[in-house]
């Protein structure tokens, strides 16, 4: 059976955009409006994954995250023109797995979806050893090799490394890093995770172009990405 995904939004437009877009990747789609009818399509359908969008007529869309998240274990992924940084900050706190600004790319859409629901109902990953492209991430044992050299991390890096790796493929927020990397001792400002973000770039990326492994969500965060 496919996927089922419950699009909430209260434009015809954009429900149509997504359903052909989502009917073409071989999902099977349902609709809501507003979010009373969102909350009664959420429990009667039992939905895997829900794209939000935060403009409802009836209820503002960051209220409703907790309430969905509370109904069941589904994906959320926040489609909103809203792209204020404190906005999509407080999807993720409330419980979004992913934040997708419109007008959006449906391909890029399509992608952080399958991310998202390759990571259905688990919120960190259990793998020890994670590969990417020619990276190896070996958690337990704090290594990191590219084509089977390794790769020397001071330990911050690895601290930030691993989180972002923990959370494959998903948004992890400044402060959810600096938290789990630095455990709330002389938290860091911001600027001084952006220096190890740009130090580990230096040393996963190279020779390949900035991002190509670490995503930017400007202001809100960073993501390992999972292809």
């Amino acid at each position: 059976m496919p996927a089922k995904i419950l699009v909430v939004d209260d434009e015809i437009s954009i429900r149509r955009l997504l359903r052909n877009t989502l009917e073409r990747a071989g999902y099977a789609v349902v609709e809501a409006m507003d979010a009373r009818e969102a909350i009664q399509r959420a429990a009667a359908e039992a939905p895997s994954a829900i794209l939000l969008d935060l403009g409802l007529p009836d209820r503002d869309g960051l209220s409703l995250i907790p309430l969905l998240r509370a109904s069941g274990d589904v994906v959320i992924l926040v489609v909103s023109a809203r792209d204020a940084t404190d906005e999509k900050v407080a999807a993720l706190d409330l419980g979004a797995d992913d934040f997708v600004t419109k007008p959006f790319d449906s391909e890029e859409l399509l992608a952080r979806l399958r991310v998202a629901l390759r990571h259905h109902g688990v919120s960190e990953t259990t793998q020890k050893v994670i590969r990417k492209g020619n990276l190896t991430i070996d958690l337990d044992r704090r290594l990191v090799c590219r084509d089977g050299a390794e790769l020397h991390l001071t330990r911050k890096e690895h601290d930030v490394l691993a989180v972002l790796a923990r959370h494959i493929g998903r948004v992890v927020t400044h402060d959810r890093i600096i938290a789990a990397a630095w455990g709330g001792d002389d938290d860091p400002r911001v600027e001084y995770l952006r220096i190890v973000i740009r130090n580990l770039r230096q040393k996963l990326e190279y020779p390949e172009p900035v991002g190509s492994v670490i995503a930017n969500e400007l202001g809100v965060g960073y993501r390992l990405r999972a292809d």
